[in-house]
C-alpha cells in the first residue's frame, strides 16, 4: 500500500511549460518558416530523443536533443535551429506561477524548480517574471547526466533540498513527470493545463488542480507531517 501523503517541506516544479510558457520559441519556429502548431511534435520527439539515450545509457541534453527534433521534423537550417533553440531563453512564467509562489512563501514552504533543461533557462524565466526571490534555487538534471523521470533525478533533487524523498513534492502539467516522481517516493502533482487528462496508464496524482494555484492549496490542505 501506499503511504498516507502528508504536507510537504519543498515543492519542487518542473520548467518547462509548468512554469515557464512556450510561446517564445512557437513564435521564433513561425517567423522561421514553420507552423506554429509543430511545436507541440517537436517537443515531444526531444523528449523521446532524450528518454531513449538515457535507457541506452548514453548522454544526452536537452538542447541536443531539441535541435536533433527539429531535423528531423523541419527543414530548418543549423543556424535557423540553434535560433528556434535560443528562444528558450526569452521564455516568461505562466499568470499562475506568481500567486502559487507567493501562497507557498506565505505558508513557510520553499520552493525550488526541477528540469532536464538547459542551465539559465529556468533563472532568465523566473527573472523576466519578478518571481525569483520566491524560489530558493533552480536545479537541471543536466548536472548528473540524468533526464526525468529516471528515479535518481528525483532523488538527488531530495538531497540537494536536505529532505526525504517524501517531504519533497513535484508539480508538473505532465502525466509522466509526475508518476515518475511519485514512484522515487515524493508526492505528486498535477496541473491539467497541458494535459486533457492524466494518463491512464500511470497511477493517479496524489493532488491535481487546473492551475498551479489549485494544486499548490491540495498540497497545503495534507495533514502535517
Amino acid at each position: 500500500m501506499t503511504a498516507p501523503r502528508t504536507r510537504p517541506a519543498v515543492v519542487a516544479f518542473d520548467v518547462n511549460e509548468t512554469l515557464l510558457d512556450l510561446a517564445p520559441v512557437q513564435a521564433t519556429l513561425i517567423e522561421n518558416g514553420e507552423p506554429g502548431h509543430l511545436l507541440p511534435t517537436v517537443f515531444s520527439r526531444t523528449l523521446a530523443l532524450g528518454f531513449a539515450a538515457a535507457t541506452a545509457g548514453t548522454r544526452c541534453r536537452f538542447r541536443d536533443a531539441f535541435e536533433a527534433a527539429l531535423a528531423q521534423l523541419t527543414g530548418l537550417s543549423a543556424a535557423q535551429r540553434t535560433a528556434v533553440a535560443d528562444a528558450f531563453g526569452e521564455l516568461s512564467p505562466h499568470p499562475d506561477v506568481e500567486p502559487a509562489l507567493r501562497r507557498l512563501t506565505s505558508a513557510g514552504v520553499r520552493a525550488v524548480t526541477l528540469s532536464q533543461g538547459t542551465p539559465g533557462v529556468a533563472e532568465a524565466g523566473l527573472s523576466r517574471g519578478g518571481v525569483t526571490p520566491l524560489v530558493e534555487r533552480t536545479l537541471t538534471t543536466e548536472s548528473i547526466g540524468v533526464w526525468k523521470p529516471d528515479r535518481a533525478a528525483y532523488l538527488w533533487a531530495a538531497g540537494v533540498c536536505d529532505v526525504a524523498p517524501a517531504e519533497l513534492a513535484l508539480v508538473a502539467v505532465h502525466s509522466w513527470d509526475v508518476h515518475g516522481a511519485q514512484r522515487a517516493g515524493l508526492t505528486g502533482g498535477w496541473c491539467s493545463r497541458a494535459e486533457s487528462a492524466y494518463a491512464a496508464v500511470y497511477e493517479p496524482p496524489h493532488v491535481q488542480g487546473a492551475s498551479l494555484l489549485e494544486v499548490v492549496e491540495a498540497l497545503l490542505a495534507l495533514p502535517p507531517a
